[in-house]
């Protein structure tokens, strides 16, 4: 007889039945790692699916509350712990139901089921908790830098394009363009949660099943916002963007954390020095001992690297004919599982950092015009008092550069016979502007100050955009409350079922 006795069930795929022989060992251990982080998911998947099977009249009640109870005290031993024990990997339920009440019992499970749905589930429930931890950690992150902003609205630095000194700004506005690209992460983030928080549930591999399951029901006790309305694209064998998508948001999220840990690191260079990074995000050299390597900025470059390789390892895993990629797609998802929590990890390592950066303000106030990054005003001064057009007055003062350079000089020198000659040689005509008008056109301060447009770093206007960007944070915080809301409403409630179930046997 080929019925494996119930006490050693070691799952359906044994000698003798379809195949001949036993799998290799290390392909099993390699397939139950695999789902071992979907364990929590597939457990709550069991527990739903057998309520609902008993609420439809497709599992009588007596199995079904044995089945529940099964369940429950598999709670109390561990869920992981007792799933991996008994194998099975994403049937581990069925496994460990036939060997504690026998195959008649527990082998009634996996009525209108397969490993498609038991799998897609799964994935998508660890999708999901993936996503909702990057955007309550992403949220946070906009707050510190709000406030941050509020407190370095006179905070003045050079801005820079092609590497070179361009204009001045204030920290304020440039941690308001790193809020501004984390609520576009943020919507990006929760596009991708609404997508992946669908339910494949009853789906079975491709066409659902003809017993009349309640695709609806077994949505609502897992927390889905819905159900996929055709089975084939519930499986992820046969369609895989939503797989997709989750790394190339999170990709996106990390080439902009990792590109502020490159401003971070060339800041705290000897040759910017803008900032002090604190002691705790450091190491120091073996060999030099003067060395202060900063660690933490350089983890989040890694980091993001991991992130491109996860998108471009999902691409080809899940690329292919339908029905073909199955296997291959677990390697994509569990870089996509490490690199969610990294994620998490270095928003919150920003947190952290951003905080506690020594800000050296009179430095950078400096460098924000020492190489001519107020020039632009120069000429706007020209253009104002002298009723130039703005190409001759932008002429003047590049000339007025080039003389200053060549002779050693900076823009303390300037001097309303420098640009008198400047203008000479240009036009034949003297600027005009006297010391005082040249010294204020020049200053960073009062360049900052102008930049009243708009979007601008003035810094009346980076307290609206900061009050701006934090009522949009407020609402992006209230979705992910809510989103917390729903899914422990569908927990409450599919304790709830299991406890009518179970609360009603004779």
């Amino acid at each position: 007889m080929l019925k494996q006795p119930s006490s050693d069930y070691r799952g359906f795929r044994t000698a003798g039945i379809r195949l001949q022989e036993e799998m290799l060992p290390q392909l099993g251990r390699l397939a139950a790692g695999r789902t071992q982080p979907l364990l929590p998911a597939i457990h709550a998947f069991d527990k739903a699916h057998a309520v609902m099977l008993v609420e439809e009249g497709l599992l009588a009640r007596e199995p079904g509350v044995a089945i529940l109870r099964a369940l429950r005290q598999m709670e109390k031993d561990g869920v992981v712990e007792v799933r991996t024990r008994v194998g099975g990997g994403l049937h581990s339920g069925e496994q460990y139901l036939i060997r504690t009440l026998g195959e008649e019992i527990g082998g009634r499970l996996h009525l209108a089921r397969s490993s498609g749905d038991l799998s897609s589930v799964g994935i998508n429930v660890l999708q999901r908790e993936k996503l909702l931890a990057l955007l309550r950690a992403l949220n946070r992150l906009r707050r510190v830098l709000v406030d941050l902003a509020r407190a370095h609205t006179d905070t003045i630095l050079p801005g820079y394009s092609f590497g070179q000194h361009a204009q001045p700004m204030t920290l304020a506005h440039l941690w308001l363009s790193w809020a501004a690209t984390l609520a576009r992460d943020f919507e990006r983030l929760h596009g991708a949660y609404r997508r992946v928080n669908v339910s494949p549930a009853g789906a079975a591999i491709m066409v659902g099943s003809d017993f009349t399951v309640n695709r609806a029901r077994t949505a609502e006790l897992l927390g889905f916002d819905g159900i996929h309305e055709n089975c084939a694209d519930a499986i992820l064998e046969l369609t895989a963007d939503d797989s997709l998508e989750a790394p190339m948001v999170v990709a996106l999220l990390y080439h902009s954390m990792a590109k502020w840990a490159d401003d971070l690191i060339l800041w705290s260079t000897a040759e910017f020095a803008f900032v002090d990074i604190p002691d705790r995000f450091c190491n120091t050299s073996s060999i030099m001992m003067q060395k202060k390597n900063v660690i933490g900025p350089a983890e989040v470059k890694g980091a993001s690297a991991e992130a491109l390789g996860c998108v471009v390892t999902s691409y080809h895993a899940l690329k292919g004919s339908t029905g073909l990629p199955i296997t291959e797609r677990y390697y994509a998802l569990e870089m996509l599982w490490r690199v969610a929590d990294n994620g998490v990890r270095d928003l919150g390592w920003f947190c952290d950092l951003l905080p506690a950066l020594g800000v050296r303000t009179a430095h950078m106030r400096e460098q924000a015009w020492r190489h001519w990054a107020t020039a632009t005003d120069l000429a706007g001064a020209l253009v104002r008092a002298r009723d130039l057009p703005w190409r001759t007055a932008h002429q003047i003062v590049g000339i007025l550069v080039r003389l200053a350079e060549a002779r050693g000089l900076g823009p303390g020198d300037v001097t309303p016979a420098l640009l008198d000659e400047a203008a000479r040689a240009y036009h034949g005509v003297p600027a005009g502007l006297d010391a005082a008008e040249i010294r204020a056109a020049l200053d960073p301060a009062r360049f900052v100050a102008a930049r009243t447009v708009r979007g601008g770093p003035a810094p009346s206007e980076s307290l609206r955009q900061a009050q701006l960007f934090e009522q949009a944070l407020v609402a992006d915080e209230q979705t992910t409350v809510a989103i917390e809301a729903r899914l422990a409403e569908a927990a409450r409630k599919l304790e709830a079922a299991v406890d009518t179930i179970i609360g009603r046997q004779p």
